[in-house]
């Protein structure tokens, strides 16, 4: 990163727009993420949109239930879930209340913080692939289920915060399916991401048998 990123925090009209023009706008923007082990900070470089009602990728696709409420607003909210029962996701709730809809963060560079990553992602072998996909992202940061429902405009002592970083050149940004969707939701052209950033995850397309941390499907 040849600038300094902008630190001004991200407002809540930043979230209270259509999915779409949130999802790509968040590249290059900073997450903090606060606990009792210290401030961990990541620069997103690729993002998933989920469109609610008339989405069937979405896990509001078919309306409210107790696990996916916090789609349904306010926006600037974080929306958490626990999938397959091994990971957690992290997503950014945004649009009007009431009409869910949600931005999943997949993979990110971690700008501060990564002694605190290393020991949770064993496996990985290099620094740019703790938070190599959506799994991996919410692993380094240890954002689990406690989170969901976290309002990133509360301030700067929330345990997430979005500031503005350093968003990338229109001409940099990159758009395709979103990773491993089928059905009706496949054809969307939906993730974006920060033209060949080593941090981005590789893609897959959906198929029916998963077993991998980057094969998992997660959606919002």
């Amino acid at each position: 990163m040849s600038e300094s990123p902008d630190r001004t925090p991200l407002p809540r009209t930043f979230f209270d727009r259509p999915v779409l023009d949130v999802a790509p706008d968040l590249l290059g923007r900073t997450l903090v993420r606060r606990s009792s082990g210290g401030v961990m900070e990541l620069r997103l470089t690729e993002v998933e949109a989920y469109a609610g009602a008339i989405d069937p990728g979405s896990h509001a696709f078919r309306g409210r239930t107790a696990r996916n409420a916090v789609m349904f607003g306010p926006p600037g909210h974080a929306y958490v879930y626990f999938t397959y029962g091994m990971w957690h996701c992290l997503n950014l709730v945004c649009g009007p209340e009431g009409e869910a809809s949600g931005v999943l963060l997949r993979a990110g560079e971690i700008l501060r913080g990564a002694e605190q990553a290393r020991p949770r992602r064993r496996s990985a072998r290099y620094d740019r692939e703790l938070a190599q996909g959506p799994a991996r992202l919410a692993t380094a940061l240890d954002i689990g289920l406690p989170l969901n429902g976290t309002d990133t405009c509360a301030g700067p002592d929330a345990p997430l915060t979005l500031l503005t970083g350093t968003p990338p050149a229109p001409d940099r940004i990159r758009t395709g399916p979103r990773t491993g969707v089928g059905g009706d939701g496949a054809p969307h052209p939906w993730r974006f991401w920060i033209d060949k950033d080593p941090t981005v995850s590789p893609y897959r397309a959906h198929t029916p048998r998963r077993s991998t941390l980057d094969s998992r499907r997660p959606t919002a």
